[in-house]
């Protein structure tokens, strides 16, 4: 059974201090093919679409087109602060493997 991506409280918060809600934006995750392991994640402001999947939480959203859905089932969308910088991240139980950089990986 495929079960939507969770959204850690830390990533809607995130959104909520760079204004995202207020302008009408959501954050989309987007699964595309590419990258150094077969598929990479596209994460992006972007205005909801009427085929996606909208997760809320402290007034904003985070959207999943219905492609990239079955690739994200039981994922968790967080946002991380490191000493490198920060970013969102998405812990994907799904992905056989990953790359360094956070955002390839295959399944």
């Amino acid at each position: 059974m495929q079960l939507p991506p969770k959204v850690t409280e830390r990533a809607f918060e995130r959104l909520s201090e760079i204004g995202a809600g207020a302008e009408g934006k959501a954050l989309r995750v987007a699964v595309e093919g590419g990258g150094c392991s077969g598929f990479q994640y596209d994460i992006k402001l972007d205005e909801p679409a009427e085929d996606d999947l909208v997760l809320e939480g402290h007034g904003e959203r985070v959207v999943v087109d219905s492609i990239s859905l079955p690739f994200l089932s039981n994922a968790v969308i967080d946002f991380s602060e490191e000493l490198i910088g920060a970013r969102f991240v998405i812990q994907n139980p799904n992905a056989t493997s990953s790359c360094g950089c956070g955002t390839s990986f295959s399944m």
